[in-house]
């Protein structure tokens, strides 16, 4: 079901993180194997429907939990999900609190990030075709403000707001580096939404994470050091609520009217530097998908 068309409806992509591996609720579920020129995405996406709505689901580490996060195909990922049509991406991810109000068990909206990931592949541009794309705020405001509605509908508090240090992994933090991150204003810390969310820019899809706390970084002295057993015990105590909030957030998504006034959607508008004839025809090639809404613009 590869989408073709500037026309094409809304379609709601949800990234599943750690012990979120499936949705519940869809209906008309089926799964579909999509190739892409960057290898091979986490999974097969999985395709339903709440109510009206179309869904894309992909867990980012596969099924299993497979997938270490240095090792997610993001691009593959991304790439995936435009194919499919997705113009909107909520991303679920567990993550450790920096500070003392995010208790295990809260949720964030989280609105900003630091990148200290130095081991992936962070664009899809490159020699022959250079693109920078805008990310001074790199989740979408309209996608966030029906976040926050949703949760509300669904009984659950959800802090607006916060900063996410995405660390490399897949070692947690040193005492030294937890500390230092809570220095430089961070709320959460995880290892798995950049580039994801960089990446979903260039693909001209609206962002925004709900963030998952399970645990406090290894900062906090009256707290045990983190542990895995510790992060899945939260996770599937909240992977309920998580899920709530997708299916209620659906029907106000459908209900928007586009383009997003945030610019999401025209992202690559202002991005691409490289002059028309000399761009490279093979990377070009590859970014058809990407690329597609500026060639028939």
């Amino acid at each position: 079901m590869l989408v073709d068309g500037l026309d094409a409806p809304e379609v709601i992509g949800v990234m599943g993180g750690t012990a979120v591996e499936q949705l519940d609720g869809l209906t008309n579920v089926r799964k579909q194997t999509v190739p892409t020129p960057f290898g091979v995405p986490s999974a097969d996406i999985t395709i339903g429907s709440l109510g009206d709505q179309e869904v894309l689901f992909l867990p980012r580490h596969g099924e299993g939990h497979r997938i270490p996060p240095s090792e997610i195909n993001f691009r593959a990922n991304s790439y995936a999900l435009k194919a499919m049509g997705c113009t909107q991406l909520i991303s679920l991810s567990a993550v450790g609190s920096l500070r003392e109000h995010l208790a295990p068990g809260k949720f964030v909206l989280v609105d900003q990030f630091i990148d200290q990931t130095y081991a992936r592949t962070k664009s899809f541009f490159g020699t022959g075709l250079v693109g920078h794309v805008a990310l001074g705020d790199p989740v979408c405001r309209r996608l966030g403000n029906r976040l926050i509605e949703a949760a509300e509908a669904a009984g659950l508090e959800m802090e607006r707001g916060g900063t996410y240090l995405v660390m490399e992994g897949p070692q947690f933090s040193t005492r030294a580096e937890s500390q230092l991150y809570r220095d430089w204003g961070c709320d959460v810390i995880g290892m798995t939404n950049m580039p994801e969310a960089k990446l979903a820019r260039e693909s001209e899809i609206c962002y925004a994470t709900v963030a998952m706390v399970t645990d406090y970084d290894c900062w906090h002295p009256d707290h045990e050091d983190v542990t895995v057993d510790a992060i899945v015990k939260v996770l599937i105590e909240n992977a309920g609520k998580a899920r709530s909030v997708v299916s209620k957030v659906a029907p106000k998504l459908s209900a928007d009217c586009f383009p997003c006034p945030y610019g999401c959607r025209t992202a690559l508008d202002s991005a691409l530097v490289t002059s028309p004839e000399v761009r490279d025809a093979a990377l070009t090639g590859r970014l058809d998908i990407i690329l597609k809404r500026r060639a028939e613009s």
